[in-house]
């Protein structure tokens, strides 16, 4: 329970104190846009891809759970048991190729009925600001006429008690295939939607 002390009401400082809470969430809010941006504009520029090229996708999804809880399921490979075990309809299975988790880790997803997969590289697990981005290797839009493609998750706290899963999907089209207008088909509101309700069940 908070307590305000009387003495700190007649002074202003209960008042100067909300107005920091207020002014370092926002300041939160700004270094989590910056550090987004900057990343997609270095990764663009790893891949040869000017960063005005990346069109994007975002979604967000308010969840009843601490961001912590949202974060220890998203930050390594709880979402692929997740995967696993709720949208069997939607990917026959997962694999890990290389790594535990961390930076660097290789995961493949193999879609139903099993003719198309997609995998992906871990780029990003940023435990402070709770990022997490993932390169595509191979599959899904890069198959049929993207160059890049970057799925990025960002948990952000709301409250105690709530978060907000915000998603983005980042992608640049080949010129040749500019005409064709190909978007990327990875299921990221199925896996958003589905954590959302296994972290709601268990809080």
């Amino acid at each position: 329970m908070l307590y305000i002390n009387p003495e700190n009401c007649r002074n202003g400082k209960t008042r100067e104190s909300f107005q920091g809470l207020k002014q370092a969430k926002f300041q939160r809010k700004r270094m989590l846009k910056q550090f987004s941006l900057v990343f997609f504009v270095l990764l663009a520029c790893y891949n040869g891809v000017n960063s005005r090229e990346l069109k994007h996708i975002t979604k967000e999804v308010e969840v009843n759970a601490p961001a912590s809880e949202a974060w220890e399921l998203y930050r390594k490979l709880g979402l692929l048991d997740l995967i696993d075990r709720k949208l069997t309809n939607i990917f026959q299975s997962t694999e890990v190729l290389k790594g535990d988790g961390e930076v660097g880790t290789v995961v493949k997803l193999t879609f139903v009925p099993g003719n198309s997969s997609y995998t992906e590289e871990f780029t990003v697990i940023d435990d402070q600001k709770r990022v997490k981005a993932a390169k595509a290797l191979e599959g899904d839009c890069l198959a049929f006429g993207c160059s890049v493609l970057i799925v990025e998750f960002d948990i952000i706290e709301k409250s105690q008690n709530s978060c907000i899963i915000k998603s983005i999907i980042s992608y640049a089209v080949k010129k040749e295939f500019e005409a064709k207008d190909p978007k990327p088909t990875v299921q990221i509101e199925a896996i958003t939607q589905a954590s959302k309700e296994y972290l709601e069940r268990n809080n």
